[in-house]
């Protein structure tokens, strides 16, 4: 029996997913990987200048952001990072954040474990 999450040969070949200099400029996520069979989410999220993510804990894993347009700021619970392009950050799970773009908004590379999804089961 082959498990549902199992991956096909083709599949774990490595491969070419995204060009981040030929994705379009929007508001959010303007990439995501989307392999199905992966242990890894990633995405590029694209904030126009000014706009931001609004303050939260982070998720109960790890996430590494690698900025690569524009700039901006990233509000911790203790301080204030600038972000340009290069910078490269890491996110402690459950971590406070906070981004604002700058005046030439803010694209950045997020990855991070996947996140289970949600799963119904019913009781035995």
């Amino acid at each position: 029996m082959v498990s549902e999450n199992a991956m096909t040969d083709s599949e774990a070949l490595p491969r070419v997913v995204g060009d981040t200099t030929q994705l379009a400029v929007g508001a959010g996520s303007v990439w995501r990987l989307e392999p199905p069979a992966r242990g890894l989410d990633a995405n590029v999220i694209d904030l126009p200048a000014g706009d931001g993510i609004a303050a939260h804990d982070g998720p109960e894993l790890d996430v590494l952001i690698h900025v690569l347009a524009g700039g901006g700021t990233l509000e911790t619970a203790e301080s204030e990072v600038a972000l340009s392009p290069g910078v490269l950050v890491w996110l402690p799970a459950r971590s406070r954040r906070r981004f604002v773009a700058g005046p030439e908004g803010l694209r950045y590379l997020s990855v991070h474990a996947r996140k289970p999804g949600l799963g119904i089961r019913t009781r035995p």
